[in-house]
């Protein structure tokens, strides 16, 4: 290897760790209520875990999110309606951070499978398909490592299911940003 090739390698190594020096990730947890557009359904709840990984301190930052939900309602009523949405998706996200507020809204556009089971008889809906959804929310930060996701709003469908299917999901929970 020549002194040349030496040297570019080492400022290709010095601007990678500088890039990854000013990228940020983050694990979450959220409590999330879903509603499906189909008539008599109730609200589901249950967690939402999830992943995401933010390119960039500046103004906007752009990154991708990973995460998955479990929500459910039993049976209430004895009459065999329990509901459920599980949903596993990937997708980017795009992060604002006005330094001189503690605000960070943010946007999503995700795609993955998801598994629902809802209504009863002869209207009861079992499927696997790929679903997708657009999300928004705004991150609050109050520890120098943690944020608490005061709102997220989602808007998806699982393909295949038409429109009665479409889940509408609101969230809030704690993000706990990694050095």
């Amino acid at each position: 290897m020549t002194k040349m090739m030496k040297k570019c390698l080492v400022v290709v190594v010095a601007l990678g760790w500088s890039g990854l020096a000013q990228a940020q990730a983050g694990i979450y947890g959220q409590l999330t209520a879903a509603k499906l557009s189909a008539a008599n359904t109730a609200w589901m709840y249950g967690p939402t875990v999830g992943l995401y990984y933010d390119y960039g301190h500046g103004l906007v930052a752009t990154g991708f999110d990973v995460r998955g939900s479990f929500l459910g309602r039993g049976d209430t009523n004895g009459a065999g309606s329990d509901e459920s949405l599980m949903t596993g998706l990937l997708g980017v996200r795009v992060a604002a951070t006005p330094h001189v507020l503690p605000l960070k809204p943010y946007v999503e556009a995700l795609g993955g499978f998801g598994s629902l089971t809802a209504g009863q008889g002869t209207t009861r809906t079992s499927a696997t398909h790929f679903t997708y959804q657009f999300l928004g929310g705004v991150d609050f930060t109050f520890f120098p490592r943690v944020d608490w996701r005061v709102l997220e709003f989602s808007y998806g469908k699982l393909s295949g299911l038409g429109d009665s299917y479409a889940p509408k999901t609101l969230s809030t929970g704690l993000v706990f940003r990694l050095p």
